[in-house]
């Protein structure tokens, strides 16, 4: 059974700006997230948006929206065939357990200056 639907669309150029920011950084992604970017070059700002986007799509498929819970504690990974995956950390985890959920499926996309996610929620 479904019981969240969310769907986020970040600007990329908004996440351009916190790319020299590293605090800024480090206060919104996991420390594997921003791992993961280092080698990707001109395409790190688009990975780090649609993820930003999923962790914004979470909240708002909780029903709770993000002020409830730290983003780094989303984790947004892909995995061997390329599709992006959640893993959830402390007080997101808690979230995510209230609702009697049991299942999150995240997709991910990005062209130009958007960033899209769609996060639904099954318990």
């Amino acid at each position: 059974m479904i019981l969240g639907i969310g769907i986020d669309v970040v600007h990329v150029s908004r996440l351009s700006r916190w790319m020299g920011q590293p605090d800024l950084l480090k206060r919104f992604f996991h420390p594997d997230e921003l791992e993961a970017i280092k080698n990707k070059g001109s395409s790190a700002v688009l990975s780090l948006a649609a993820r930003f986007a999923a962790k914004e799509a979470f909240g708002k498929a909780l029903g709770t929206g993000i002020f409830c819970i730290t983003l780094k504690n989303i984790q947004v990974t892909n995995n061997h065939n390329g599709k992006p995956f959640m893993t959830l950390y402390g007080d997101a985890l808690d979230a995510f357990k209230k609702t009697g959920a049991s299942q999150i499926h995240l997709s991910l996309t990005h062209e130009s200056d958007n960033a899209i996610a769609m996060v639904v929620i099954e318990g």
